[in-house]
């Protein structure tokens, strides 16, 4: 049977990480322990002949190691034989960090593959490589060297000058065995949860999609909506294309190398990631006067929907809910629905049509989206009072739905600390693992 103890003896290990140490443990460099080395890439890395998907040499990029957890297993590119050649091979069973993109990430691989110069790599390693895996991901040996993610200041020399605890062999052996089964049995409850949450993000899709295609009386007739979007709709519904119920336009940005445009300013300004609040409660930034006068920017009614036109990642396509008079950049368009329109109605039925609307676009994540294009979205119409109820309905459920996903998120960061804070005590000998 597993059981924590303290060691009975410790002594002062002089390392602000490591505090106190039990006192059979040694301290070293890292370096002292193995070389530590820089993966190399092909240049030009855009070459083609770099590359090849029957390579026997997985190429790894940061997004590789950012994906996954312990292990590497998956690349989303390989390396030619030709490629590889240029860059640094590991084994199955390779430890290597990133210093470069999810800095101080520590990674074994469980496939061949090649690493870049973003990586260092522990050949002849003294230790359990496994040991010194958890050691890098409790995360406290980079303190007083930054924060961890991309301000941590990593290179072979401040990697191999970090100090560790090194136990017995024996010891890191049982370390390794004991977090490995701690670890993976926190991990599964974490994705137990995850999981959860997933289905009450399917959930709440289901709800606004049910609500505004159907509408609320389950009795009511249907007939073919005319909408490519969706099906069948109530038959007493309307097909209106968004620029017919409401007023579409964009917004300007003024003169970012004029200081005074954006000196001490009295008008709200947005850009494009504000439609990440959903619902937006504050300004990204205050222009003056002159400033609107001198661009297209343009004022914008609380009450009213922005919509991303471009951006990096999911902006594009994303609407939201503006609870500010505001003005915004020209990589949004603001839509005022005419009276007769709810608002947060329409923000349902725009929102499940996200992945639609980003393709109005062509599908490419850098092509953008424009003003004609959202003007033709067909919409769904019933009348003002059942829009309101269909969106006070899915406002109360979707209000129960994120209070349950918040719960839960807030349990899963506490395993996830829990999770670190074992980790880190065990590695630093805090806590003694014995086997009965």
């Amino acid at each position: 049977m597993m059981k924590y103890q303290k060691y009975d003896k410790y002594k002062d290990s002089e390392i602000e990480w490591l505090g106190y140490i039990p006192d059979s443990w040694t301290v070293r460099k890292i370096k002292w322990e193995s070389p530590v080395y820089r993966g190399a890439s092909p240049r030009p890395i855009e070459d083609p002949a770099y590359f090849d998907d029957e390579g026997e040499y997985a190429w790894v990029r940061i997004s590789d190691v950012t994906a996954s957890n312990t292990y590497l297993r998956e690349t989303q590119q390989r390396l030619s034989d030709f490629g590889a050649g240029f860059s640094v091979k590991l084994q199955p069973g390779s430890l290597f960090l990133s210093i470069a993109g999810s800095v101080g990430k520590p990674c074994i691989t469980a496939i061949k593959c090649c690493i870049h110069d973003g990586f260092v790599y522990f050949p002849k390693l003294k230790i359990e490589n496994k040991f010194l895996y958890y050691i890098f991901a409790s995360g406290e040996p980079y303190k007083g060297l930054g924060k961890m993610g991309t301000q941590l200041n990593l290179n072979t020399e401040t990697v191999g000058s970090i100090q560790i605890p090194i136990p017995t062999p024996n010891e890191q052996n049982s370390i390794v065995e004991f977090l490995d089964r701690e670890t993976t049995h926190i991990d599964t409850l974490i994705d137990k949860k995850q999981k959860i949450i997933e289905l009450l993000k399917e959930k709440r899709t289901a709800l606004i999609t049910q609500a505004v295609t159907k509408g609320l009386n389950p009795d009511a007739k249907m007939k073919d909506s005319g909408i490519e979007w969706c099906d069948i709709f109530p038959e007493d519904w309307n097909v209106i294309s968004l620029k017919w119920i409401s007023k579409i336009y964009a917004g300007g940005t003024p003169d970012k190398s004029v200081e005074t445009y954006w000196e001490n300013g009295t008008i709200p300004w947005i850009n494009s990631g504000a439609v990440n609040q959903k619902y937006i409660t504050k300004y990204s930034d205050l222009i003056t006067e002159d400033a609107y006068k001198s661009s297209s920017a343009k004022w914008i009614p609380k009450g009213s929907l922005v919509m991303a036109l471009a951006g990096q990642g999911k902006t594009k396509g994303m609407v939201a809910y503006l609870e500010i008079d505001t003005t915004c950049n020209q990589s949004m368009a603001a839509i005022i629905p005419r009276k007769d329109i709810y608002s947060k109605y329409l923000m349902y039925w725009l929102e499940i049509n996200y992945n639609n609307i980003r393709n109005l676009g062509g599908g490419d994540a850098r092509d953008g989206i424009n003003l004609e294009m959202i003007g033709a979205i067909k919409c769904p119409v019933p009348s003002l009072k059942e829009q309101k109820k269909i969106a006070e309905i899915i406002e109360k459920e979707t209000e129960r739905i994120e209070i349950l996903k918040d719960k839960i998120s807030i349990a899963i960061e506490k395993h996830k600390e829990y999770r670190t804070a074992l980790i880190s005590a065990t590695v630093t000998g805090k806590i003694k693992v014995t086997q009965d």
